[in-house]
């Protein structure tokens, strides 16, 4: 059962909700696909719908994604808090919330260009169903992947009105990077999982075959980060930080929960949130370095 009792309502509450803090990990690769596309700053106008956009396809995605798990969130321990369990939320408010940041989506896409409103439609599609495919598939992952890495590709398309290579790269990049710390958050409930029928790849694959998916998943996505360069004017400071930084730091996380399991975790999955904002500071260095050069 869902509590439905004396919800609050707040700000505070609804920001909570949807994790708000949470839209840092894709929205400073679509500001890095913008930025690529453009040669630079392309614009408060186009920041601004980019920015919107993306906060309207996270916020409605996470509410979604509520609703839907309400009734599991309440059986596990480790959720039982959230915010409709635990009465603090309806359903309801999870619905009108998921619906006007639908209607904050679809309005920065059509404001954008043609193509970006012509996807909306798959867009959401994605969004509506990746709560759903937990119930039948361990594949779960890689559809949030492909859902995430594709609002960071947008960051591109917005720009430019057309799918290119490097759009198409930063899609690899951020669906794989995606795909893989949520296999390794996944640990965390592999064993309700396995009671309650939840399909996740823990479940079909064990703690080790988990983990090195999340290993091969994350090493498509250095290599698709890593080729950026050979489809846009990134160079030597994009690669150099790059290497130095969201390597170690994807290697780190391996080492950390090969070493301590499901535990480690949660400690893995919020190094994450470092990872997008150390790629758009590689972009916006590289991009930046050579003018400063010229100037």
């Amino acid at each position: 059962m869902t509590g439905d009792t004396n919800p609050t309502r707040s700000i505070a509450t609804f920001l909570a909700f949807v994790k708000f803090e949470h839209t840092l990990f894709a929205l400073p690769f679509a500001y890095a696909g913008m930025t690529v596309a453009a040669g630079g700053w392309p614009g408060f106008t186009t920041f601004l719908w980019i920015t919107l956009a993306m906060v309207g396809a996270r916020t409605a995605a996470m509410a979604i994604n509520r609703v839907v798990d309400a009734e599991i969130d309440a059986r596990n321990p480790r959720t039982a808090d959230r915010d409709i369990p635990a009465g603090r939320l309806t359903r309801r408010d999870g619905i009108v919330l998921a619906v006007a940041a639908s209607a904050l989506l679809v309005t920065a896409g059509v404001a954008l260009n043609p193509l970006t409103a012509a996807l909306l439609p798959i867009a959401l599609l994605f969004l509506v169903v990746y709560p759903w495919t937990k119930r039948f598939t361990w594949a779960c992952h890689l559809w949030l992947g492909v859902t995430i890495g594709a609002a960071a590709a947008g960051g591109s398309i917005a720009v430019t009105g057309a799918f290119d290579a490097a759009a198409i790269a930063l899609w690899i990049a951020v669906g794989t990077w995606i795909a893989g710390f949520d296999v390794i958050y996944a640990l965390l409930d592999q064993s309700f999982d396995e009671e309650h029928g939840v399909h996740s790849i823990p479940v079909r694959f064990g703690t080790n075959g988990a983990i090195n998916i999340a290993a091969l998943l994350h090493a498509v996505s250095i290599v698709a980060l890593a080729s950026l360069p050979v489809f846009s004017s990134l160079g030597v400071v994009y690669l150099l930080i790059v290497g130095l930084s969201v390597l170690p730091l994807l290697a780190w996380q391996q080492w950390l929960v090969r070493r301590q399991g499901a535990p480690a975790a949660l400690a893995a999955f919020n190094a994450n949130l470092w990872i997008s904002g150390l790629v758009l500071l590689a972009v916006v260095l590289d991009v930046a370095v050579p003018a400063l050069i010229r100037w």
